[in-house]
This record gives C-alpha cells, sequence and structure tokens, in this order.
C-alpha cells in the first residue's frame, strides 16, 4: 500500500496507476489528511446496471416502478376549423 499527497499523484499519475494494475491499493492524502483510496478494479464492487439497481430498491420499498411503458410519442391530434392561434387573438380582444 502506497501513502501519496495531490500534488505527487498529479505528477506521477502513470507510475501509481502501474501500482494499482499490479494489485496494491493507492491512499491519496491532502495536507497529510487521507481522502481518497485508489484501488484494483477486482477489488472493486462489480457495478449493477442500472435496471437490476431500479429493481432493488422497488424491492426494499424505495421506490415504486411504472405500471406502464411510456408514450414513446405524443399523438398529434387534428381539430377542423379555424387554428386555435386565432381562436385565442379574438378572445384577447
Amino acid at each position: 500500500m502506497s501513502i501519496v499527497g495531490v500534488r505527487e499523484l498529479k505528477s506521477h499519475l502513470t507510475q501509481y496507476l502501474r501500482k494499482t494494475k499490479a494489485g496494491e491499493e493507492v491512499i491519496i492524502t491532502e495536507r497529510g489528511m487521507p481522502i481518497a483510496v485508489i484501488q484494483p478494479a477486482k477489488k472493486a464492487l462489480p457495478s449493477k446496471s442500472s435496471a437490476s439497481k431500479l429493481a432493488e430498491l422497488a424491492k426494499e420499498g424505495k421506490i415504486s416502478l411504472p405500471q406502464q411503458k411510456f408514450l414513446l410519442k405524443i399523438p398529434i391530434i387534428k381539430i377542423s376549423g379555424s387554428p386555435i392561434s386565432e381562436t385565442v387573438l379574438e378572445e384577447r380582444r
């Protein structure tokens, strides 16, 4: 495990990424206080798809999923007669 300050990390990022790739964790500090950890991707939690995250939240009761599919396209309604904009202007006079 390596401990490195932000400035040093910026200057030698490639070096620390190589260490991480080799399996070593790197702790990043700012003014002597740890603020982040870079760890190999193998150790990181596997990322879930957004659908599985939503399903998990729904199972916990934190959200409710839609019961029907959303409209992908709003239907266009045609009305006979004069345009609505003309009617609105007439009503304003």
